[in-house]
């Protein structure tokens, strides 16, 4: 393959002819957290010196909630492994390729012996820029290539060290790459930040408007209170397992898709193609069991208490074949009470939910019958109060689906300054 000018072909690929190739020991010191004073949870304290975890390592830094904390005298006891501003901390064990940059406020923090902290000892070196480096796909995978240990994968000190790293020749450069991706990193943040603060302010509207606490211009008077075996009857799924499932045959909905689901509602048109699929004929399914448009599947089972109220409101307009699976209790509507949009949030009240915890059977699994779910009960505006709620939170629904597509280009444009910028293929100085 031809290599155009200004560029050479490494064992690392193709990077621009002043670029150099190093191992991370060439460039900087690794050390091993301190195995020999080990600490335990019975060493913690309230207020003392923060100690950094594998589990508080993310791509932006450490995160600060819930740092476990040693007293002054463990702080003396472990001077020497005392963080530093832009030092490296990296997980040797498990989640190898996690790691983090040391910020400011940060340093004069200790490390766990679960990880590796990674200090510059050179000064042409931008410590930002070596953290994206070490965030990149293709590092991580030269260090998932050479991680030892058959049940957990772990790195050591001189694992760590013998890896590769590209480096552009000035500091000046990397420093220029690592700005470039700083604020991609803040135009992600800000989204992950309104998107946050948008679900918030949905969830306190829901609750309100969901509960007649607020009333919408127009409307007026009392509720009606029914039970949910009053507007619904209720019938059990086919079951079959996670391995019978495929990409072939009719739409089959388990109650552990149930689960995972962010959302309220599968659009059956929309999302067929990502719906798994059970081949069966539909002869051996009972009819209570095929979901219409509008029914409500609720899961009899869950492992937390917050899951027993999960469920999704069906759309299905076209009368697609969809299974419900094992696990699930299909309602299906006796009367016209529920408008199908507002069905999509009137199950999520925090009144509901405390419902389906009270009714809640089991210790490990958390399981709810028909029986019981049929006791619940629902305040029910009249249709037109229904359909005004369901529109303004549906209008919060997709300002905030808009914005998660907006995050989500973010993060793929991110990950392609990434590729470009960290191999050198496009230059900023």
């Amino acid at each position: 393959m031809e290599v155009k000018s200004g560029y050479k072909q490494t064992d690392m690929g193709v990077i621009p002819e002043d670029w150099s190739i190093n191992t991370v020991g060439e460039i900087s010191d690794v050390k091993t957290g301190p195995f020999g004073s080990a600490l335990h949870e019975k060493d913690y304290v309230n207020d003392g010196t923060p100690i950094i975890t594998v589990e508080h390592l993310g791509e932006r830094g450490v995160h600060h909630s819930n740092l476990p904390m040693v007293s002054d005298a463990d702080k003396v006891r472990l001077n020497s492994y005392l963080l530093r501003q832009d030092d490296i901390v990296f997980s040797r064990v498990g989640s190898i390729d996690r790691n983090a940059l040391i910020k400011s406020g940060e340093d004069g923090w200790l490390f766990s012996g679960r990880l590796l902290r990674v200090r510059l000892k050179r000064s042409d070196m931008d410590a930002l820029f070596l953290s994206y480096q070490f965030h990149s796909e293709a590092f991580k995978q030269r260090v998932r290539d050479v991680a030892v240990g058959q049940t957990m994968a772990s790195i050591n000190t001189k694992i760590l060290m013998s890896i590769l790293t590209v480096i552009p020749p000035t500091k000046l450069e990397q420093e220029a790459i690592a700005e470039a991706l700083s604020d991609a990193d803040t135009l992600i943040e800000s989204l992950e930040q309104l998107i946050v603060k948008k679900r918030h302010i949905k969830q306190g509207t829901m609750q309100k408007l969901l509960a007649g606490k607020k009333r919408l211009p127009g409307f007026s008077g009392v509720w009606e209170v029914k039970s949910l075996g009053e507007l619904f009857d209720f019938s059990g799924g086919f079951t079959a397992s996670r391995d019978q499932l495929s990409m072939e045959g009719h739409c089959y909905l388990h109650y552990g898709d149930i689960h995972l689901s962010p959302k309220s509602f599968i659009d059956v048109r929309s999302e067929y193609h990502d719906i798994p699929k059970l081949d069966i004929s539909l002869k051996r399914v009972s009819r209570v069991s095929l979901l219409d448009d509008g029914d409500v599947v609720f899961v009899d089972a869950s492992e937390d208490n917050e899951g027993t109220s999960k469920h999704v409101v069906i759309i299905n307009k076209d009368n697609i074949p969809f299974i419900s699976g094992l696990h699930t209790i299909v309602a299906k509507s006796k009367t016209n009470e529920l408008d199908h949009n507002y069905r999509r949030y009137c199950f999520q009240t925090t009144d509901i939910n405390r419902q389906f915890y009270f009714f809640a059977v089991g210790t490990k699994v958390s399981g709810i019958s028909k029986t019981n779910i049929a006791k619940i009960t629902l305040p029910v505006p009249t249709l037109p109060e229904q359909t005004a709620i369901a529109a303004i939170l549906s209008d919060m629904d997709a300002d905030i689906t808009a914005l998660e597509v907006k995050l989500a280009k973010a993060r793929q444009l991110k990950q392609g300054m990434m590729q470009q910028l960290l191999t050198g293929r496009i230059r900023l100085i």
